[in-house]
């Protein structure tokens, strides 16, 4: 069974409709990538799937359960999943270790101990095992972006949302950060991500899909979406990625 089943999800903002009828599957361990221009409405779709928006019509499962049903637990539906966005929204005022037992102490009700135990053991998994005392400030970005995913992964989500979570930094810190999304692949976290960061879609994703206009018009493995294409937006998209040199 699929992890997560969308089907037929519409979205409008202001009657404008920026996701049309959106189908996608994704399977447990799988790492699905969402590739398209901006506004394609790729980050709007890891918003519905984490119901910070409301789809205006379509139904969206999580391990064969109607998340989209008005009567959903909200707060129970979250607690599955992970999701960090482009800017790194860690507390300022808190340490890293703060940062990431904050949701297992609160939401998820783990005592301190074993939350600190726990964030300890991600923080070494990951290098940051030094920086648990320090502040967000006193951080690199890409070490603040990699403070946000563990912070995330503290929770023991069932599916990640990655929402360019590279786009905000310089071009030296993106390896570190794809480091470690490149090790939740190989640990066998579900993923969805969405990105502009080609080359490294192609390597790590399952199934690469492509929104144009609010439509998930194309779709499949990465050697196919990306070597022979079958439709015209898609290739112009790829063609014009390519000869902007982020390829």
């Amino acid at each position: 069974m699929s992890l997560l089943t969308i089907e037929g999800v519409w979205k409008n903002f202001h009657g404008h409709p920026v996701l049309r009828g959106i189908d996608l599957e994704v399977n447990p361990h799988e790492v699905v990538s969402l590739i398209g221009a901006s506004g394609s409405g790729k980050s709007t779709l890891l918003r519905c799937v984490n119901l910070l928006e409301t789809v205006d019509d379509g139904t969206i499962y999580l391990d064969g359960e109607e998340i989209t049903d008005p009567r959903a637990d909200v707060d129970q539906v979250r607690k599955r999943l992970g999701i960090v966005f482009q800017a790194f929204n860690l507390f300022p005022h808190m340490t890293v270790l703060d940062n990431i037992t904050l949701a297992p102490r609160q939401v998820h009700r783990v005592e301190r101990a074993r939350a600190e135990e726990q964030a300890y053991d991600l923080l070494s998994r990951f290098g940051l095992a030094e920086k648990a005392r320090a502040y967000p400030d006193q951080l690199s970005g890409g070490q603040q972006q990699r403070v946000a995913i563990i912070r995330a992964l503290a929770t023991q989500p069932r599916l990640m949302l990655l929402d360019e979570v590279t786009s905000a930094l310089d071009p030296a810190l993106v390896v570190e950060v794809l480091g470690i999304i490149r090790e939740l692949k190989e640990s066998g976290m579900t993923m969805i991500l969405t990105t502009h960061e080609m080359g490294f879609c192609r390597d790590i994703s399952d199934t690469v899909c492509f929104l144009d206009g609010g439509v998930l018009l194309e779709k499949g493995p990465p050697e196919q979406i990306f070597t022979a294409p079958e439709q015209p937006r898609t290739q112009e998209f790829l063609r014009s990625v390519l000869e902007s040199g982020r390829f």
